[in-house]
């Protein structure tokens, strides 16, 4: 079986970016995969600016070691122009406001006294303090945000500080979703009594929609082996990528992987994980394929572990590997050597105040429940079989893995 590591080391080796860029606003631009470098077109602040509000004064001014008093002699709001500082004087200014020519340090106006005209300053601040220099941000030319990264709100809102109001991004990943199994029923119709209500459809399309894809609702395909073969060859064409849930592993009534042989080429079939060892990805007419295992907590784990990366690399974006952070075990748990495996759990603080990851009391894979009732999922690496109460965890949140 693959390992995790080595999955995604193929997947990243192997995907090429897919179709074109497009230029898009600011407003649409969040969760997009960036095109081309964006460099500063100018310094930012683009001007040396007051942050806080108070005085303005020229360092040389101040009498070391003791008060110092200074007729005020200008006002600076927010933007508004800003005349040259006389020599030995002050000028009032305001957070954000162009420091006065001359002018190299401010003082807050909670820390100086007015007595008349003057304004008295204490001693002991630094050259500089409480000024924004032009390009303490970044300077003119430097790249802001680097060609293949995924967009968040605070990058969006760098690009709007250097003045962009589009991007260029990649455009979406069209991507087609199938269900497959003939217990399943679509949710708003009648199920007869040996079905269930098709729910990794749903998942997986609000999970593709999270990434920035163009998700495909198409349907629950049947337990016939000619009917997916023929169902994933006509989508091939019109997608970027296919995915499928359930009918990849070993029995007589799985299909997938006998339709996928027919009319396309396997790359993997089963991975080094728990839960979702039944996972295949290969290739139909030059459209990646991924089948996942039909049960929710396995299909959300591969998900995460294959689907993502390989639409990631897919919209030209930097692929990630997940960092989970240490936590402290709450729970016992024993594992084979050489599988990777997902404990889900919830974070609470222990009698110290410390977090502790404490275990789901339930394991099946099958248990929706158990990823909505949980905070997240302890990684447990290969060369893991056993932890304790009080070990050091690798945790990751759900929310990182969108």
């Amino acid at each position: 079986m693959l390992s995790v590591d080595a999955a995604i080391d193929l997947i990243i080796a192997r995907a090429l970016p897919v179709g074109a860029c497009e230029r898009v606003s600011l407003m649409e631009a969040d969760g997009r995969v960036l095109c081309e470098d964006l460099a500063a077109r100018f310094p930012l602040p683009p001007f040396a600016n007051s942050a806080v509000d108070g005085y303005a004064v020229r360092f040389s001014d101040l009498v070391p070691d003791q008060l110092t008093s200074l007729p005020v002699l200008g006002r600076v709001e927010a933007g508004a122009g800003a005349q040259a500082l006389e020599i030995g004087a002050a000028a009032r200014v305001f957070t954000g406001a162009p420091m006065p020519p001359g002018a190299d340090t401010v003082f807050m106006q909670e820390d100086v006294t007015l007595e008349g005209d003057h304004v008295i300053l204490p001693s002991g601040l630094k050259r500089g303090a409480n000024m924004r220099p032009a390009g303490e941000d970044i300077e003119a030319d430097q790249i802001a945000l680097r060609k293949g990264a995924r967009l968040r709100p605070q990058d969006v809102a760098f690009a709007a500080a250097l003045g962009a109001h589009e991007l260029n991004v990649a455009q979406r990943l069209r991507v087609g979703v199938f269900s497959t199994g003939n217990e399943l029923a679509a949710p708003g119709t009648e199920r007869s009594g040996a079905q269930i209500y098709d729910s990794n459809r749903f998942m997986l399309l609000a999970m593709l929609r999270r990434l920035g894809c163009a998700p495909h609702d198409l349907g629950v395909l049947r337990d016939d082996t000619a009917h997916l073969a023929g169902a994933l060859k006509a989508a091939a064409g019109e997608h970027d990528l296919l995915l499928t849930s359930g009918g990849v592993s070993t029995g007589e009534a799985d299909y997938v992987k006998s339709a996928l042989e027919q009319i396309g080429s396997l790359t993997f079939w089963r991975m080094a994980i728990k839960p979702g060892r039944p996972v295949a990805m290969g290739v139909i007419d030059g459209t990646p394929f991924v089948g996942l295992p039909g049960n929710p907590v396995a299909s959300f784990v591969t998900f995460a572990y294959v689907v993502r990366p390989l639409a990631l690399a897919l919209m030209g974006a930097d692929v990630a590997r997940f960092q989970p952070l240490p936590v402290r075990a709450a729970f016992s748990y024993k594992k084979k050597a050489g599988r990777r495996e997902f404990v889900r759990v919830s974070l609470m603080p222990g009698a110290d105040g410390v977090l502790e990851a404490r275990k789901f009391p339930r394991e099946g894979a099958g248990l929706l429940s158990s990823l909505t009732q949980s905070d997240g999922l302890v990684e447990l690496r290969e060369d893991v079989t056993r932890v304790e109460p009080g070990q050091s965890v690798g945790f990751l949140g759900y929310a990182a893995l969108d």
